[in-house]
């Protein structure tokens, strides 16, 4: 490939994204790769090289927000009750989820064979970066041993996508959220 093929593939990505972007938050995940391609000025498959999947278009239209919530995990690891520091991050991921449209699919499990070419690298991210945070939560017995990050994300998500449609999702979602941490007994 010609240094001027690569320039070309290089500003076609880009511009996909950024239409992507756009369309993903006014339609979610179900955006029409074909309007993304045509509002690119570019054909379905320029759009299919550089993203094969619509799982791999969302992930990357969800990547900046990824990279944020694995920060924002490393800068509660350590800090203050181990609990609340595991429920802050959680309460962030459902505020992320609510508020970027596609970010839920995007940590969606569905449909994703453990050998798939294409893996969640979304949720891997997560999983990776709030590993510690949940580790220390479990070690301090304000977790029960055997939950992983991958149940909380799944949580979160179930949550989301159960109250996107809501009048006010975000209440919704953080009420919903909430009862399911605290459970639903009274507290003694």
């Amino acid at each position: 490939m010609s240094d001027h093929q690569r320039a070309d593939a290089r500003r076609n990505y880009t511009r996909i994204l950024a239409v992507a972007e756009a369309e993903v938050a006014v339609h979610g995940a179900g955006a029409s790769l074909e309007q993304i391609a045509r509002t690119a000025g570019v054909g379905s498959a320029t759009v299919r090289r550089h993203f094969p999947t619509r799982r791999a278009l969302v992930e990357a239209v969800s990547r900046t927000r990824i990279e944020a919530l694995c920060v924002r995990a490393q800068e509660l690891t350590g800090h203050g009750d181990s609990r609340e520091s595991l429920l802050d991050w959680l309460g962030d991921v459902v505020a992320y989820c609510v508020s970027a449209r596609g970010l839920a699919a995007a940590l969606s499990y569905e449909g994703v064979e453990p050998e798939s070419v294409h893996e969640n690298s979304c949720s891997m991210a997560l999983e990776e970066a709030a590993g510690a945070l949940l580790s220390r939560a479990v070690r301090d017995g304000a977790v029960t041993a055997g939950v992983t990050v991958s149940d909380l994300i799944t949580l979160a998500v179930g949550v989301v996508l159960a109250t996107e449609h809501h009048a006010d999702p975000a209440a919704r979602a953080d009420r919903l959220f909430g009862l399911a941490v605290a459970g639903l007994s009274p507290q003694q």
